[in-house]
């Protein structure tokens, strides 16, 4: 069975729903603070025994001596992620949605991907409850990479 509780709106007591249910249920249970924004689920739990995982999406570079700034990277993003003016490609990792788009169309190959990294995930315990968290590193506006993670 899934139970899945959610809200738009801060305050209304969606984690204290989530642990005291998560507690009354007297079987395994998997608890997802998906609020990776600011998680608390931590809070009402005594967890122990935590792991963490980085997570990363692929963000482009420009490899300056492959590139003949042409500006097929630029015109590709939606997102104004990358810029060029006749020039060498200007990146703004920030800003990248990770689709690989610039890099598709990129004649010389000169855009290469890297991790950029956005967030972890950490797993932790406490009793019969295995509580999954999200944190997303501070400045990061990419939250949903970071949901599915």
């Amino acid at each position: 069975m899934k139970i899945s509780i959610a809200s738009g709106k801060g305050g209304t007591g969606k984690t204290t729903v989530s642990v005291n249910l998560a507690r009354v249920l007297n079987k395994e249970i998997i608890l997802a603070d998906c609020d990776v924004e600011e998680p608390n689920a931590h809070l009402f739990l005594n967890t122990n025994g935590k792991s963490e995982e980085v997570v990363s999406i692929l963000v482009p570079t420009v490899e300056e001596k492959l590139c003949n700034s042409c500006g097929e990277c630029a015109k590709i993003c939606e997102f104004s992620a990358i810029v060029s003016f006749g020039t060498l490609p200007l990146v703004f990792p920030e800003m990248c949605h990770a689709c690989g788009g610039c890099a598709k169309v990129c004649p010389t190959g000169a855009i290469i991907e890297q991790d950029h990294r956005i967030g972890v995930v950490e797993i932790s315990h406490d009793g019969n409850i295995t509580l999954i968290t999200g944190k997303l590193d501070v400045g990061v506006a990419m939250a949903p990479p970071l949901i599915r993670a």
